[in-house]
């Protein structure tokens, strides 16, 4: 008898295929006890099984009433496939009027489990926990049907009704002795899952995040992974949605307490987190991947590192899990911690297994940028082009560009000029294959074969190239319009060095406006315009200010800002110097040493004030502390070789000349140090050298740029 069932037959059953017939033709009397047959057979003898049961209930047991009749048909409807048969059924009963006796029932029978009297208590006049579990799956059932007849917004509202009616007899939440008798916790579940779908379906996101939080915020005994699918899915919705919602009850005094979608949505998957960790609920790679995603807005990749490195080994293979802690620190500019992680993929240790090559590209690429890992780069990039897998060949183009990249590195950090001429050509060689190789439409290939030849003082090739990049980069380039700015000045071409950067001012974004309006001072000053570089410089410093007070934390804009501020304030140091204003001079350097006191162009300033005013001993002792700061600072070693040589006695110049041939063996284009020398052999009567050394000079002056190339 259906009356007696609590069983299997109060589960909600997928619809089988739509059936022309309908139960919807029968009618019941007020009583609920007769009908009238429709027309046509039955399919199958299994749904003539079920018919006879639901008829021989309705006449012999009278249990049942006209509400929980149909309820029964209405589910036969529904596993038919008839849903419009079986709405038309289901909108037969009166749930508004049922309501407060489901709520009582609910209620009552709950405290009565909850206290376990040993004894029966008769509750005269209260439904039963079946029937109201009968008449919650009616309207989940209808809810259903509303769904697959794309009717969301209906089928959302009957959803809510079952949520409301629980609730309301449940303030407090589902107990446990909940599951011991019938199946209204396992409607209830399903209806707490299928509410916020619904509201998605309709399109009302925030209506769906409302539902989410309802299931969430009160105890529904919900099993862990049904509870860690619901706080997923709402993690998901805020993420993605594009919907702010405000969070309810805001507790401004807990500062812990989410207030934006992004926290809330990282406070849920925090928690997944550590139900993963602990091996709680089943692995699932979208949880990191939704919680990689809100980490990265907000530059919180060091912590996104910390909860990998929590996860459980057989979450990851460990190249992999290697691989993505190496993308975390690189991003969190952790470079030596990824570059050491990179290693142990490529090390000895994992040699029986197939290179990786996005990680071996990830190092090659990391390494260049630092030319301290030039070589180690260079092995990188030549593992990915050594390797013999088909897959492999289109990354080959990237790895010759890092190769190209690495080898010019490498040329800029050797000691001697034959490993300098021969990393030159291999950065050549490497980058115009990476064009070659590749589909020839990387503007970055093209702007390192620029960089590579300006630096080789090939400037018309360089120009045409960077001519050539900003056609590719449709003049978006910040990078690029200072380098070709650079290669103009370098073409003692000041003014039209100045047009392409005022030219960059008005296309590219803020950030990058910083280094250009430097860039300009500098191209002022070197066309001897002091008073138009002062004001330059006063507007770049007013600048960095305003963002300053008004950046939110980031820390690599931070540091770049702070950079741009020193170095602004030690060229108006130098530009005041020259001018013979001491005490301007000294302002500007007592600002640059306030924002980093070991800055070795703040000690290399001081010194040229110092020499400025004839006191050379001062001089050289705060040109010895730059040195000491940064040993190879070259703008130092030169300028205390013409300290030693103003000072006057044969006994500084071989001194000097020890400075110079160290500033040309870190950098053999300076003509600076080239110039002092050739001064040297001059005192030295080595007239033949001299004249040399003055035409070197010469030569590479009137090809300098007014700032390095790199």
């Amino acid at each position: 008898m259906l009356c007696a069932c609590s069983g299997e037959q109060f589960k909600v059953e997928e619809p089988i295929s739509r059936s022309p017939e309908s139960l919807a033709t029968r009618d019941f009397s007020a009583s609920g006890l007769s009908s009238r047959t429709g027309t046509g057979d039955w399919d199958s003898k299994f749904e003539d099984a079920q018919v006879d049961e639901a008829e021989s209930t309705l006449k012999e047991a009278l249990s049942l009433n006209y509400e929980e009749a149909r309820a029964l048909l209405g589910r036969l409807e529904y596993q038919k496939g008839n849903f419009d048969a079986a709405l038309q059924v289901f909108y037969g009963i009166d749930i508004k009027s049922l309501s407060p006796r489901m709520i009582k029932a609910i209620s009552d029978r709950t405290l009565q489990h909850s206290v376990k009297s040993k004894r029966e208590i008769t509750m005269v006049g209260l439904m039963s926990l079946h029937s109201v579990s009968l008449l919650l799956e009616a309207i989940l059932l209808k809810a259903k049907s509303l769904q697959e007849m794309s009717r969301f917004k209906e089928a959302a509202k009957e959803c809510k009704m079952i949520l409301d009616i629980v609730e309301s007899a449940l303030p407090n939440g589902m107990p446990d002795s909940m599951t011991e008798d019938c199946k209204l916790q396992e409607m209830f579940h399903k209806a707490l899952e299928l509410l916020p779908v619904l509201w998605i379906e309709a399109g009302d996101l925030k209506e769906a995040i409302a539902a989410y939080r309802r299931a969430l915020v009160i105890p529904w005994n919900l099993d862990p992974q049904r509870l860690s699918a619901l706080q997923k899915d709402l993690a998901a919705i805020l993420l993605y949605g594009g919907v702010e919602t405000t969070v309810p009850q805001t507790k401004t005094w807990d500062a812990c307490y989410p207030t934006t979608n992004t926290e809330e949505a990282l406070l849920l998957l925090f928690i997944l987190m550590k139900k993963l960790s602990y091996g709680e609920i089943k692995w699932d790679p979208e949880i990191i991947s939704h919680l990689s995603f809100a980490l990265s807005t907000c530059d919180q990749f060091e912590c996104l590192a910390v909860h990998v490195e929590q996860l459980l080994p057989r979450a990851y293979k460990r190249i992999e899990r290697w691989f993505f802690l190496a993308l975390c620190y690189s991003a969190a500019g952790q470079t030596e911690s990824a570059l050491n992680l990179l290693k142990k993929i490529s090390g000895s240790s994992e040699s029986e297994h197939e290179p990786h090559i996005a990680s071996l590209l990830l190092g090659a690429k990391l390494c260049s940028q630092n030319p301290n890992h030039a070589h180690e780069g260079i092995n990188f990039a030549r593992k990915v082009i050594e390797s013999t897998d088909p897959k492999t060949e289109h990354f080959k183009s990237i790895a010759h560009k890092f190769l190209g990249v690495n080898y010019g590195n490498a040329a800029r950090v050797s000691l001697s000029d034959s490993g300098r001429m021969f990393y030159h050509e291999e950065s050549i060689n490497s980058l115009n294959a990476a064009a070659s190789v590749g589909v020839n439409d990387d503007p970055e290939v093209v702007f390192y074969l620029g960089l590579e030849n300006a630096i080789q003082r090939n400037l018309d090739v360089a120009f045409s190239k960077m001519m050539l990049y900003s056609d590719m980069v449709a003049g978006s380039s910040s990078k690029g319009f200072t380098l070709l700015a650079l290669i103009v000045s370098a073409e003692q071409r000041f003014k039209d060095a100045e047009t392409i950067v005022d030219i960059a001012l008005d296309e590219t974004g803020r950030v990058d406006q910083l280094e250009l309006l430097r860039l300009k001072a500098v191209l002022q000053i070197a066309q001897q315009q002091p008073k138009q570089a002062i004001e330059t410089y006063k507007i770049l410093l007013a600048l960095i200010q305003a963002r300053g007070e008004l950046r939110s934390k980031n820390m690599g804009s931070e540091a770049m800002e702070r950079k741009l501020e020193i170095e602004a304030w030690l060229d108006l140091a130098n530009i005041y110097t020259k001018l013979e204003s001491t005490s301007d001079a000294e302002i500007c350097v007592n600002k640059a040493r306030s924002k980093e006191f070991y800055h070795p162009g703040a000690w290399h300033s001081t010194g040229l004030l110092f020499e400025a005013q004839s006191l050379f001993n001062e001089a050289l002792i705060a040109f010895s502390v730059a040195l000491s700061i940064e040993p190879d600072y070259v703008p130092s070693i030169i300028s205390t070789a013409e300290t030693l040589m103003k000072m006057g006695g044969s006994e500084t110049l071989p001194i000097a000349r020890s400075f110079l041939m160290n500033s040309l063996r870190l950098e053999p284009t300076n003509h600076d140090a080239w110039f002092n020398l050739a001064l040297i052999c001059k005192k030295e009567g080595l007239e033949q050298q001299a004249a040399d050394f003055f035409q070197a000079a010469h030569e590479l002056e009137s090809s300098a740029p007014v700032q390095s190339f790199v």
